[in-house]
């Protein structure tokens, strides 16, 4: 399975939590047992403890889950101002990106994988009370709405993604409403750019042109992250283009920033709190810098985006998300 090299799906803000966690903070880990006759092994009985103990057969060779590994969810949810408790349960919002977080403590590495916003999968709706009406297929992104807006719509989708792929531990969940741009990218000191796309926001008075070279200031990074034409088909994916490659000089500039200064780091993490909602353990900050790497470089569950009854519908290519699945989370077993 290829990487798919800066561009293809994403918000920034995401990452940024990526990197205030291997720098900052002291991650908690907790797997979570899968099950799922997909990725089974050599043994029937092995199924249970698959992503711990057991082996899976993959192109006539065998694998062992890494143990090694820890990975968290990353959502930014499309709605503005501080994480709040929604009115109803159907209205906590979209994950408008989504990304998994693969934390390698023996390589002291990341693998960042981003997941379509509009992936096809079963999610569980529920009435505006609260009361389950049992499942539908839908965009995953949908998933977090059904829920309080905060850990019980971040909770939810977890499970969507991690039925998604095939039961995967998730060890936690970040979520960041989308307010929180203009102040990462201040943070971080703006980030320069080459722009990929013309982007005209009247309303913010931002205007940018493809090929200009450029600082963005706080609002210009909102509007090039967020703008595109919705009755141009896919055109999401000029955005994601966009994202990803603010993503890559982000990392860079806020890495930069907090390099040997872990109070930098957690205040810009203080920063954007009211707007983040969380399960990892903050009680073990940690005084020295934790450097593990990130490439910047995305793999992306693959598939392909048909146009459905109303919206955009992305569907997974399974053989190959299998493919990824042993790439990212399996060492292959040589005894």
């Amino acid at each position: 399975m290829r990487k798919k090299q800066i561009p293809l799906i994403a918000l920034f803000v995401i990452l940024t939590l990526v990197l205030i966690l291997v720098v900052v903070l002291g991650i908690r880990r907790s797997q979570i047992p899968a099950d799922t006759e997909a990725l089974s092994g050599r043994e029937e009985e092995a199924v249970q403890e698959k992503w711990q103990e057991g082996t899976v057969s993959h192109n006539g060779r065998y694998y062992k889950y890494n143990n090694n590994l820890r990975t968290y969810l990353l959502m930014g949810i499309d709605k503005e101002g501080p994480a709040a408790e929604a009115e109803d349960c159907i209205s906590g919002g979209q994950s408008d990106a989504m990304f998994l977080v693969v934390a390698d403590s023996e390589t002291e590495s990341i693998s960042v994988i981003s997941i379509n916003r509009n992936t096809m999968t079963k999610i569980e709706t529920l009435d505006p009370s609260g009361t389950k009406k049992g499942e539908i297929t839908a965009q995953i992104c949908v998933q977090h709405g059904y829920g309080d807006g905060r850990h019980y719509s971040c909770s939810r989708t977890v499970e969507a993604v991690s039925r998604l792929f095939y039961n995967l531990p998730v060890s936690g969940y970040l979520s960041l409403n989308m307010d929180a741009m203009p102040i990462l990218n201040d943070a971080a000191g703006g980030v320069e750019i080459t722009v990929l796309q013309d982007i005209d926001d009247p309303e913010r008075g931002v205007y940018l042109r493809e090929g200009e070279r450029r600082t963005l200031n706080g609002t210009e990074a909102y509007s090039y992250m967020r703008r595109r034409d919705i009755n141009i088909f896919d055109s999401a994916t000029d955005r994601l283009r966009r994202q990803e490659q603010y993503i890559s000089e982000f990392m860079k500039k806020l890495k930069t920033a907090v390099a040997g200064n872990t109070s930098r780091a957690a205040e810009i993490y203080d920063s954007v709190s009211e707007y983040l909602v969380t399960d990892v353990d903050f009680a073990n900050l940690i005084s020295e810098l934790i450097t593990y790497e990130f490439d910047g470089n995305i793999y992306t569950v693959p598939g392909e985006t048909v146009m459905g009854d109303v919206y955009e519908e992305y569907y997974v290519d399974d053989d190959a998300l299998y493919d990824l699945i042993i790439q990212v989370f399996y060492k292959e077993d040589r005894t």
